[in-house]
């Protein structure tokens, strides 16, 4: 692949709604997908996440490896745009002709991830890159998408999180494949890896995927301590899951999960389109059973 950035933001741009044209051209890329390694990055907000990535980018081009990153930042409620655009950590890799970068919105939608954010994984595994980061809003339990759509998930925290790694038990630290101590150079960082070990011990967080058991790490991707032990260990996952003939299990997962995302936003848009149809209803009038019709009436012309 020539790897041509603004030719491949066109193909993105296309791919961001449930078109004809979008499915056909995904239909073309499918049988081209699936050798690239897809590496999910959520946790905390304030962990350090874009800073990580930035520095695992540069380990892996190191490597030789093809860089493509997907960096998923909460929607503006008046412009559904990405509030903070390409994240500006990364901005020094964007010259790089290994590297994709692209700042893409949730649309809203819970989970963490975004149709658009998914076709473009699927499009970036086909054009040949070799390891694509995903990093999601992360801010919520219920922002767990990840774990269906990446190979390897990092749940990264920070030393004076725990009552952060409390909240989320429930939800996103659940998830991760690796969880990831950044910013340990700071106080609290030995406490906080007592802490994680404790919860993953006592099975509060984590869960054995394929027999794999989660493992703690420790970085501090402002000073590049531990960056290359993370990479190390992240490799040693994709090999593991290789021997255990998982690879395809995953990239199943994946599509099934953006089969579900764009039925959720064609449905949506059906809703958005039906109820501009039908008059406010007056107080005396049943509202659920308006709704009731509205749905199934938007349901029956999307079959």
């Amino acid at each position: 692949m020539s790897g041509d950035k603004w030719a491949i933001g066109k193909l993105l741009t296309a791919l961001e709604k449930p078109t004809p044209e979008a499915g056909y051209i995904l239909s073309r890329l499918a049988p081209l997908a699936g050798t690239g390694h897809v590496i999910g990055v959520t946790g905390i907000p304030g962990a350090g996440k874009s800073t990580l990535i930035s520095r695992l980018i540069a380990e892996y081009r190191s490597r030789g490896r093809r860089v493509a990153v997907i960096a998923v930042d909460p929607t503006s409620p008046l412009s559904r745009g990405a509030l903070l655009g390409d994240r500006l950590r990364m901005q020094r890799h964007t010259t790089d002709p290994g590297v994709f970068i692209r700042s893409l919105p949730t649309r809203g939608l819970k989970g963490g991830l975004s149709l658009a954010a998914l076709t473009a994984v699927e499009a970036l595994d086909a054009l040949g890159y070799d390891k694509i980061f995903v990093e999601t809003v992360g801010v919520g339990q219920t922002d767990v998408d990840i774990m269906y759509a990446a190979h390897t998930v990092l749940v990264v925290t920070m030393p004076g999180a725990g009552d952060d790694i409390q909240a989320l038990k429930a939800g996103v630290m659940e998830i991760g494949d690796f969880y990831v101590i950044n910013k340990s150079d700071r106080p609290g960082a030995e406490k906080t890896y007592e802490y994680v070990k404790f919860a993953l011990e006592t099975g509060e967080v984590g869960s054995q995927r394929y027999g794999w058991k989660p493992r703690i790490l420790m970085t501090s991707a402002v000073l590049g301590k531990g960056v290359s032990d993370l990479v190390e260990a992240v490799e040693e996952h994709y090999r593991f899951l290789a021997s255990r003939k998982a690879l395809g299990e995953k990239l199943a997962s994946r599509r099934r999960l953006l089969v579900r995302i764009m039925a959720e936003r064609i449905l949506a848009e059906s809703l958005e389109e039906e109820s501009r149809e039908i008059e406010t209803p007056s107080l005396g009038e049943d509202i659920y059973a308006r709704a009731f019709s509205l749905a199934r009436s938007a349901c029956k012309k999307i079959v």
